[in-house]
């Protein structure tokens, strides 16, 4: 199905003449911030693991206002991570926004978890992440006195059991982005951390027990799981002129799950028929 080439909340050009680079761009979150950002006229630079999902997201920008590019790179490793920011700057010569979208985990309880499946996830959602923002900042951002750093973590923070290797790492990236946000101020970097709760993408319907994704809904309480799109709002919103003054917070996009558990009254304690929504009464 063709993309629209208009955003459903922005003004068109919103992004004009701006450079973002994407990471994990070739599905869930990170499709859809490269497109939205790519309809507002941005030119979005995708990379990811494996190039056959960055070529769908390429199909699929195809005929926006704006213009993507894409190419394969593991974000863990120094001297390719480098390079991709050296061919990205000979090219356009500027960068003005990196999301930090890569990411990954598995659920397994903590006990079955292998040390090399912990330092996996810790590598690519820690270390790729750095190294990520240490190449943005010192090959882009700092020379040209600005840029801003976007990294997607997750929600609830208040525990996820079968995930203590992705908490662990996701908390690290949210400190990380706080610190980052005192250093580099002076340079005119701005760093935010966005903890994005359970949403609709193809990973979590198809990775996870079928059971697990049937009940993800009724966890939070506003009722749904999150769409896609909604999170690439936010970040388009956080790389236009209007995220100028974000900086050093974590801005959670979860629909009350990180307070919360469930419907608010339980179902259990509503006892009068208009205590609950009617989507929530008859679940």
């Amino acid at each position: 199905m063709a993309e629209s080439s208009r955003s459903q909340v922005f003004r068109e050009g919103l992004l004009d003449g701006k450079v973002v680079v994407v990471s994990g761009a070739g599905t869930g979150l990170g499709r859809e911030t490269a497109l939205e950002m790519v309809r507002l006229g941005a030119t979005v630079v995708g990379c990811g693991r494996r190039v056959e999902p960055l070529a769908e997201t390429a199909a699929l920008a195809a005929g926006l206002p704006g213009a993507f590019e894409h190419e394969a790179l593991d974000i863990r490793e120094e001297e390719p991570v480098d390079a991709f920011f050296d061919r990205l700057l000979e090219r356009h010569g500027r960068l003005d926004v990196l999301v930090n979208n890569a990411g990954g985990q598995f659920l397994a309880p903590a006990e079955a978890i292998t040390p090399k499946g912990f330092r996996t996830v810790i590598e690519l959602n820690v270390t790729g992440t750095w190294l990520m923002s240490h190449a943005a900042a010192t090959k882009a951002f700092i020379p040209a006195d600005g840029g801003k750093i976007l990294s997607v973590t997750l929600s609830p923070h208040n525990g996820m059991p079968g995930m203590v290797h992705s908490g662990a790492a996701r908390a690290a990236v949210e400190n990380m982005m706080r610190t980052l946000s005192i250093e580099w101020a002076r340079f005119g970097i701005t760093t935010c951390a966005i903890a994005a709760g359970q949403f609709a993408t193809e990973t979590m319907l198809t990775k996870y027990p079928p059971e697990v994704v049937e009940n993800i809904a009724h966890s939070i309480p506003f009722g749904r799981t999150g769409r896609p799109e909604e999170v690439a709002w936010l970040l388009a919103y956080l790389a236009s002129p209007a995220g100028d003054f974000y900086s050093g917070t974590t801005i959670t996009i979860d629909g009350a799950r990180d307070n919360w558990v469930g419907p608010w009254p339980p179902e259990s304690v509503a006892t009068e028929s208009g205590s609950l929504p009617a989507e929530q009464r008859h679940r």
